[in-house]
């Protein structure tokens, strides 16, 4: 697929989404929301992709939603009623939670790579994925409250999650800047590397590692996890009873104890 603002390549089983504004610090214009969206269709329906890991280009992961975008909002909401004007607000804000929301509908484990500024929009998508590791020289704020917003897609509702609410409170009503060791301590991201080189290579190896494993079973993960975050432990226990009736008799299952008895490398299809 061809994107504006996307650079999205496919390396064996990993598929590399590469934000791709750098003159402009990958700030997410209307076209980028959209695009993420489409490159997360992309990722799900692609049997050869088994994970995907989004980057930015340039010194930095993204400044955030364009203010551009902002601005030209006004204009696209017009209208004469002032209760339509909102209503039309209500669905352009609903259709770019949307957006970052296909990253956690796409079957495949995504991993955020953060390196340099991750803030406002950008703290909405790395909430939104799987994993999240980045580079010392990476920074991270909500700082939809500095310009008289408050966040609306996602963050306040993914990070309390991530972070705990009290953490999630400070950095939401404040809006001071989060560094990369103190995103471990708080466990935004698994890991802190020394350099964006080393957190790529590192990302390299891990994607990886996941991309060997039973496709379906992968699957199966990232759906019953996220699930069992908005769910009571009951019905967790009956989701996955009811997905392995379904999923488990696999040919993924069958390779995993043939290569088991054959000491050998297991091997599975897309």
């Amino acid at each position: 697929m061809e994107f504006q603002t996307l650079k999205v390549a496919l390396t064996g089983q990993v598929a590399s989404i590469e934000l791709n504004r750098p003159e402009r610090a990958n700030a997410m214009e209307l076209a980028m929301w959209l695009e993420l969206r489409e490159a997360m269709r992309w990722l799900d329906e692609t049997a050869a992709a088994r994970v995907g890991v989004i980057s930015g280009a340039g010194k930095h992961f993204t400044a955030g939603i364009d203010l551009g975008m902002l601005a030209g909002m006004q204009a696209q909401i017009k209208d004469d009623c002032d209760g339509r004007s909102r209503e039309k607000l209500r669905r352009v804000i609903l259709d770019l939670q949307d957006t970052l929301s296909s990253i956690e509908r796409c079957r495949k484990p995504v991993i955020a790579a953060i390196h340099g500024a991750c803030v406002g929009g950008g703290i909405d998508l790395i909430c939104a994925c799987d994993l999240r590791y980045c580079s010392a020289d990476a920074f991270f704020s909500v700082k939809e409250i500095d310009v008289g917003l408050t966040a609306d897609v996602g963050t306040l509702q993914r990070l309390p999650r991530l972070i705990g609410e009290g953490a999630a409170r400070e950095l939401a009503y404040t809006g001071r800047k989060l560094g990369g060791a103190e995103a471990k301590e708080l466990r935004l991201v698994n890991q802190c590397y020394a350099d964006r080189e080393a957190l790529m290579a590192a990302m390299r190896e891990l994607a990886g590692q996941i991309a060997a494993k039973p496709p379906l079973a992968l699957r199966g993960c990232k759906e019953m996890i996220t699930y069992a975050r908005d769910h009571s432990v009951a019905d967790g226990l009956n989701y996955i009873a009811t997905w392995n009736a379904a999923m488990l008799l696999s040919t993924d299952l069958d390779e995993a104890l043939a290569a088991g008895r054959e000491k050998r490398a297991p091997k599975f299809r897309d």
